[in-house]
């Protein structure tokens, strides 16, 4: 159920930003965003359709925030993978967007990028509250921003400059903004657009996130380039500090274990109804990509 459901999320979500750029035309900057949000697994996009599932909205209502958190991330990745940050050429399998197209491009489709995913997040057809509306567009602000996914990237980059190696505690707050935050309002959707509790959403995706990352890191190590889409042991060669290096391979994979049970425990009050978001934690520790 899950893997079709994720299927179904990633569809919905590429013809429904193709649509909403469509009338953009085909300058180099659009292209690039069309590129940029191509392909992927949609996870993001997925939580926050079931999300919204759970809470009995309307998938045309649900499809806008989650195109939304699909923009945001691309944005990310496109600006993560210039030189002045990570400095990768592949993503996905393919050149990034500053070697696809150039520098500018990439940071402008990148801007554009951001300012798209404000624009679906705020779209009238998301709700007839304008309150519920605000609600999303401020809590991604927040998510995306020095609150949130923005101040995990700082951190990070801090810590490449730094001779001191972050501790375990330093790298799970710093990856609860740069991974964390965005799977939180990804998760919590749905429930802010039913004006319901998010709090057991909320505890879902804190501990899915330091899941998916932790898997990364040991995807860093053990993963198959081909398979991941982009260049590995960057991490490692550079010396910085991940869950791997701090735990041990072992222990980071117990870790992982133990984080996807906390996020089924969460799913406590919702029951059988949420069996597929616990479906989604598991495929989050044995994905190969």
């Amino acid at each position: 159920m899950f893997q079709t459901r994720l299927q179904e999320a990633a569809t919905a979500v590429e013809a429904h930003l193709l649509q909403v750029m469509a009338p953009m035309g085909d300058l180099p900057v659009v292209e690039a965003m069309r590129y940029a949000t191509a392909r992927g697994k949609r996870l993001r996009a997925f939580l926050v359709l079931e999300s919204a599932r759970l809470h009995g909205i309307d998938a045309a209502q649900a499809i806008w925030p989650a195109t939304a958190i699909e923009a945001m991330h691309a944005y990310s990745l496109v600006h993560d993978d210039l030189p002045c940050m990570d400095d990768d050429d592949m993503r996905r399998g393919l050149p990034t967007v500053h070697v696809k197209w150039d520098y500018a491009t990439a940071v402008l489709a990148g801007d554009a990028l951001q300012t798209l995913a404000f624009e679906c997040a705020a779209h009238t057809e998301v709700s007839d509250s304008a309150e519920v509306r605000a609600d999303l567009a401020l809590s991604l602000a927040r998510a995306a921003g020095a609150q949130g996914m923005v101040l995990g990237q700082a951190l990070d980059m801090a810590a490449e400059t730094s001779d001191v190696p972050l501790t375990l505690e330093e790298i799970t707050a710093l990856q609860a903004g740069k991974t964390g935050a965005l799977f939180a309002w990804s998760a919590t959707a749905g429930a802010r657009m039913a004006g319901a509790d998010t709090a057991p959403l909320k505890a879902y995706a804190d501990a899915l996130g330091l899941a998916f990352q932790i898997w990364d890191d040991v995807l860093d190590i053990e993963g198959d380039a081909e398979k991941v889409g982009k260049t590995l042991g960057k991490d490692e060669k550079a010396g910085k500090a991940t869950f791997v290096s701090l735990l041990g391979m072992d222990a980071a994979k117990s870790r992982a274990r133990d984080l996807v049970e906390s996020c089924a425990s969460a799913l406590d009050p919702y029951g059988s109804d949420a069996d597929t978001l616990r479906d989604a934690a598991r495929f989050v520790i044995a994905r190969d990509s």
